[in-house]
């Protein structure tokens, strides 16, 4: 007796499960510098003085950009989602698309954020670099409008956040298929 392949299942393909795997701890590194700019990093600037502020933050972002951050995280995160996605369009799995839709949209609400608010403010008090006297280092801080930077942050956090989860959510379904 023979009996037919069940043809509701496909084999998981190698490529598809490695992409999303990528894509899910990528995005989760980046939610979790994020995060962490707006627990932890914010809240500690927001104690001090305008020299320590301008210095630390000054410090902070050249640290960040990096080809690790940059390169991996940042850029990799995105281009891994995307690549997830198009990895799966004719898988079968349409929960998988659907969650990883949500991911690759909330992940670009980041990426507007990013290069939309935060970025230019970082770029504004990165131009600030002739500063001797306590005014300058006020004026400076004062550029980089903290308030709204945090707020922002939190906000793109949130979307990275929301970004991981669903990719943690599509990795689920995407094994139990």
């Amino acid at each position: 007796m023979t009996t037919a392949p069940n043809t509701l299942t496909r084999p998981t393909h190698p490529l598809r499960t490695a992409t999303l795997l990528l894509a899910t701890i990528t995005t989760g590194l980046t939610a979790g510098v994020y995060t962490d700019w707006s627990n932890t990093i914010m809240p500690g600037l927001s104690e001090v003085d305008d020299r320590t502020f301008v210095a630390a933050f000054q410090a902070l972002d050249a640290a960040i950009m990096n080809p690790l951050f940059l390169g991996v995280e940042f850029t990799g995160s995105l281009l891994l989602i995307a690549l997830a996605l198009i990895l799966h369009l004719r898988s079968g799995q349409r929960a998988v698309l659907v969650w990883l839709s949500v991911a690759l949209a909330a992940y670009l609400v980041s990426v507007v954020i990013t290069m939309g608010v935060n970025e230019p403010l970082n770029q504004e008090l990165r131009s600030m670099t002739d500063l001797n006297s306590d005014a300058d280092f006020t004026t400076a801080r004062a550029l980089l409008d903290e308030a709204r930077w945090t707020a922002w942050n939190t906000i793109r956090a949130l979307a990275t956040l929301t970004a991981f989860a669903s990719l943690a959510w599509s990795l689920l379904l995407h094994h139990r298929r």
